[in-house]
């Protein structure tokens, strides 16, 4: 199966960032098409709060995804791997692959929520902004898959191993 993947960004990088750019290598070599949003006017935003302007950022999202052909995958790194789970309750998608994803945005009005989908989470023990518990606090009722690396927040020592998950997590599909 191939499909198209849109693979989002965190807050204060972009859409050349290593770890998105590793993932559109791996999706695109086993035939998936992919695009990499940039949100940097909506990380911009300053007066939406120290997180940017999250909505626009969401919304940027689900209009890129229903006009993506299916099956649609949604993959995203801090930030984007919030928006990307949000997204995923408003837009059909078979799958999310989420790399540190925050739990919550302390002032913003939604907690992390998810479509019912094959769902892939990669998160280091050490990451210094989101706790790996609450990550798996999340993950838990859901049962989705988490892995724990020994890592920080920005998964430095990890950005190919995460390549290789997702390229395990597409073909799974």
């Amino acid at each position: 199966m191939s499909g198209h993947a849109i693979l989002s960004h965190g807050l204060e990088s972009g859409p050349h960032a290593t770890k998105v750019t590793a993932l559109a290598t791996v999706a695109q070599a086993l035939g998936w098409t992919t695009e990499r949003p940039d949100y940097l006017a909506c990380d911009r935003a300053q007066e939406h709060g120290r997180f940017g302007d999250v909505d626009a950022r969401i919304a940027q999202l689900c209009e890129r995804a229903r006009a993506a052909k299916q099956p649609l995958v949604l993959a995203g790194s801090s930030m984007g791997a919030f928006i990307s789970a949000l997204a995923s309750l408003q837009v059909p998608c078979a799958g999310l692959f989420l790399l540190a994803p925050p739990p919550w945005l302390e002032g913003y009005r939604h907690v992390l929520d998810a479509a019912r989908v094959p769902t892939f989470i990669v998160h280091g023990w050490d990451d210094e902004l989101i706790p790996a518990q609450g990550v798996i606090d999340w993950a838990r009722p859901r049962r989705d898959r988490l892995l724990l690396v020994n890592d920080g927040h920005r998964l430095s020592d990890h950005a190919a191993f995460c390549a290789e998950r997702f390229g395990d997590f597409l073909r799974s599909l």
